[in-house]
């Protein structure tokens, strides 16, 4: 099937065709978005716990409710 083009406010949109994106232009963003995935479970999880980066309860009080959202024990 040809690729056809759709005009839509003056803005070039590519419809159709297939091609494929390489694993090296996914990779770094698959990392990155590993990343922040771990970041975001660690502060969710650990923080303001037996190991902890920030001192007080600022980042506990900050996702006591996200704790509670997905399982995790606080108190």
């Amino acid at each position: 099937m040809p690729a056809t083009t759709l005009f839509a406010d003056d803005v070039f949109i590519p419809v159709g065709g297939e091609t494929a994106i390489p694993f090296g232009e996914i990779l770094p963003w698959a990392l990155f978005g590993t990343l922040l995935a771990l970041i975001f479970l660690y502060f969710v999880s650990t923080e303001q716990g037996a190991v902890s980066l920030f001192s007080g309860k600022y980042v506990h009080e900050l996702v006591h409710d996200g704790r509670h959202l997905l399982g995790f024990p606080c108190h």
